[in-house]
């Protein structure tokens, strides 16, 4: 009964150490996607700045901001929905296992519903020479190096089971 207690204790507490590291990329200030709305990605099919007056603060941490109304409302129904990929971060950097890069809110994609961001345009024509991959890469690298500090993979620290490149 003890090891049982102890086991459910163990699991919650890395579950919740798994959710409270969410590492989630912001401004200095905590304001994700450099104040675009994430909403208008998917609603209007463009990136489109956010308005600080309209804004929510997510579970994850980050203060999310809006053009109008109607999309914070769209976001606090559903954040899953509209949240990018990966915390924010390039979806291409991920995919490569190299650094967790900023991202440019105009270098960006939805695919499957879901939105990826990209270090920047150049980075995301290579991204898109093969989508598919590169998202299979990054789905099996984000889980393996999300807790990892970035100046740790600047260094080149990898962990292991990390892919490179589209898989």
């Amino acid at each position: 009964m003890k090891s049982l207690k102890f086991l459910t204790f163990f699991i919650a507490a890395l579950l919740f150490s798994a959710s409270a590291n969410a590492d989630i990329y912001t401004n200095k200030h905590g304001v994700a996607i450099r104040g675009y709305d994430p909403v208008a990605y998917f609603e209007q099919n463009q990136p489109t700045k956010g308005k600080k007056t309209i804004s929510v603060k997510h579970d994850n941490g980050a203060t999310y901001r809006f053009s109008s109304e109607a999309n914070r409302d769209l976001f606090v129904a559903n954040p899953d929905k509209y949240l990018p990929q990966y915390g924010g971060y390039c979806a291409f950097g991920v995919a490569m296992a190299v650094q967790k890069f900023a991202t440019d809110p105009k270098a960006w994609s939805i695919v499957d519903g879901k939105l990826y961001l990209n270090l920047n345009p150049k980075v995301q024509k290579r991204w898109k020479t093969d989508v598919p991959g590169f998202i299979r890469g990054s789905e099996n690298n984000w889980p393996l190096i999300v807790s990892i500090p970035q100046k740790d993979l600047a260094k080149g620290k990898r962990p292991a089971g990390v892919t490179v490149g589209p898989q």
